[in-house]
């Protein structure tokens, strides 16, 4: 049984839980009877770049198209992937996913994203992982308006797949309802972490001693602004206590805003992501990591600061807590009081912090890209 993967997400993210979750899958089919084909041959993915096992490149090597080297944006990423360019003498031998389509030499397609470019194409099943319906929850919200196609082509897509992967049964829960799909259609296999924690070394890092983390993106349904307004009194009122959040992106000029307003922008501090060693040592020194977020279609930071022996203090909504059982500790994320008295009692609660690092370890014994990989090559065999 083949599998056919497309370029689509890894033209996208450097980083991001949706190629690390492609990354992982596609490695740990070697324990399965599944063989695949990767439609890929330029990237911007940090995960397929620094894998020998991927024969991929970030330079795009041209003569006569641009004349130099090129590092392509996700746009241009996108439609070197796409199109029927393979014999194009000026591009160097790009692998497209059309071509390989047209092919049908291959069992199974699973898209990497939720772009459509394929349909007419396609004369094979194909599987489509659903990561969650957070455009869909907050539509009302003005910042995801902007994504009404993208919630067109994706229910469009659900509707046509031979059978949708759902990543929590929160987040099944959602498509049902949603997209008017029959239970039977959708399968829920959980993601895994990916920190390989006992192997990494202890680094100096330029961070303070007493801090709490904030890891990923901070978009609205992050809810990170309203986290932090209601942790300001806590950071004034222990001012050995810092702030620290990793990210992709520097605050903005309405988030500095917001921490000068609270007079606590000395405590908040940024740190960009460089790689997977930095991020777990940031878990590990964190006295908590704190996960605010109003919607999750999983939550793979919770594991991660799981594997790092992170307590992690979270939201009560969506999947997280199918994800964290028993070990994490919960709040209310519309509610100021909620958050600032579960972070005051993990910050000042040494025992208690013992206790869930304790649980956070049994509890990550429930997740593996082993069993992912294996639970996804049941669905492909019943689709095929």
């Amino acid at each position: 049984m083949k599998i056919l993967y497309d370029h689509q997400i890894f033209g996208t993210q450097k980083y991001g839980g949706i190629s690390r979750y492609f990354f992982q899958l596609i490695k740990h089919l070697h324990n399965t009877k599944a063989t695949y084909e990767l439609s890929l041959k330029y990237s911007k993915n940090a995960y397929i770049l620094n894998d020998p096992g991927f024969s991929v490149k970030e330079d795009i090597k041209t003569d006569g198209l641009f004349g130099y080297k090129f590092r392509g944006s996700a746009r241009l990423l996108d439609i070197l992937g796409r199109l029927s360019i393979v014999n194009n003498p000026r591009v160097d031998n790009v692998n497209n996913t059309i071509d390989r389509l047209k092919s049908s030499d291959f069992d199974i397609f699973h898209p990497t994203a939720y772009g459509d470019y394929f349909s007419p194409h396609l004369k094979r099943p194909f599987v489509l992982t659903v990561y969650d319906m957070i455009h869909e929850v907050f539509l009302d919200n003005p910042l995801e308006r902007s994504y009404k196609d993208l919630i067109a082509r994706k229910k469009a897509l659900i509707n046509m797949a031979s059978h949708i992967i759902a990543i929590s049964e929160n987040t099944k829960r959602d498509i049902i309802r949603m997209c008017n799909v029959d239970a039977g259609k959708v399968t829920v296999i959980y993601l895994a972490n990916s920190l390989e924690s006992a192997k990494t070394e202890e680094i100096d890092l330029p961070v303070p001693d007493n801090y709490i983390l904030f890891v990923g993106d901070r978009h609205a349904y992050k809810n990170f602004e309203f986290f932090v307004t209601s942790i300001g009194s806590l950071l004034k009122k222990n001012t050995d206590l810092f702030l620290v959040c990793a990210g992709s992106k520097n605050f903005t000029p309405k988030e500095i805003s917001v921490f000068e307003k609270l007079n606590i922008t000395s405590q908040v501090i940024y740190f960009p992501f460089i790689d997977d060693n930095v991020l777990i040592n940031l878990y590990r020194r964190a006295i908590c990591f704190v996960f605010p977020t109003l919607y999750e279609g999983f939550g793979i930071p919770v594991l991660e600061a799981f594997a790092c022996d992170c307590p992690a203090v979270i939201s009560n909504t969506s999947s997280l807590p199918e994800v964290a059982g028993d070990a994490g500790m919960y709040f209310d994320p519309e509610d100021t009081s909620s958050i600032f008295e579960s972070i005051e009692k993990v910050i000042h609660g040494p025992e208690i912090r013992k206790e869930m690092i304790n649980k956070g370890r049994d509890r990550l014994k429930n997740f593996s890209w082993d069993k992912c990989a294996r639970e996804t090559v049941s669905v492909y065999e019943g689709v095929l």
